[in-house]
């Protein structure tokens, strides 16, 4: 059996960690180099780093703090935000990424995907889903940072991607982000029975039972917070040893 995995994320703007409700309200979380650390010593199995504004601002991820928080920590670490390009994912796996997390580019163009996929395998190619559930109780892509709505439906862009060479997918409700009230476990059960590749739970994390329901119930691969560990309402190594003591299989 797979171990399940507890992922910290950095969502940076302007060099800074920040955190937001629902993608609105950003507020200040702490210095990104400093938390990497304290997640790589806490047993965090991966790091995910996300530069929010990057594609707003039409600009590339911030490569000298890659640098350093690479430089910081002994864990898989993730780099989105900004990428577009096959050169631009060059650049960032030779400053210390391990893989890259993508999004409004690959839907955009989703040979992105393949040529990813083909360069550097598919175990690189993490896609990102930035999601939000209708009035029609589906669940719809969204792009620009949650700016932007498609028509697209969440499962079927997904398994599309993974046909094109997508490792893993990195499923963010944007209904659920921030409200510490829970995953969004309906969607994320879908994609994880629907899709032979990883998927990562992400928004919502409130309690440490909420990531037991999202591997029980969403049979998750892996589960994303920031908040509650930036501010230090759940520690990792307590939030380990409570999901190994509820028959989870977990890394401690």
């Amino acid at each position: 059996m797979l171990t399940k995995r507890i992922i910290p994320c950095l969502d940076i703007k302007d060099g800074r960690t920040v955190k937001g409700v629902n993608f609105e309200n950003i507020r200040d979380a702490g210095d990104p180099v400093e938390l990497a650390l304290l997640y790589s010593q806490q047993g965090a199995d991966e790091l995910v780093f996300l530069d929010i504004t990057a594609t707003v601002e039409k600009r590339k991820t911030l490569i000298e703090l890659v640098k350093k928080i690479a430089a910081n920590i002994n864990i898989p670490f993730t780099v989105g935000g900004g990428i577009s390009t096959v050169e631009d994912v060059a650049i960032l796996l030779q400053h210390g990424a391990d893989k890259v997390s993508i999004n409004t580019a690959a839907y955009k163009n989703p040979a992105l995907i393949k040529d990813l996929s083909n360069r550097f395998g598919s175990q690189c190619v993490v896609l990102a889903i930035d999601t939000k559930k209708e009035a029609d109780r589906q669940w719809y892509v969204y792009l620009n940072g949650g700016r932007t709505k498609t028509d697209t439906k969440t499962i079927d862009w997904a398994k599309q991607a993974v046909v094109l060479g997508a490792g893993e997918i990195l499923l963010t409700s944007m209904n659920n982000d921030g409200t510490k009230a829970g995953f969004a476990v309906d969607i994320t059960l879908l994609l994880s029975a629907e899709l032979p590749v990883p998927v990562i739970a992400s928004g919502g994390a409130g309690t440490m039972e909420h990531f037991k329901e999202i591997f029980q119930a969403g049979n998750a691969d892996a589960a994303l917070a920031a908040s509650i560990f930036h501010y230090k309402e759940i520690e990792i190594p307590a939030l380990k040893k409570y999901l190994a003591t509820q028959n989870i299989s977990i890394r401690l």
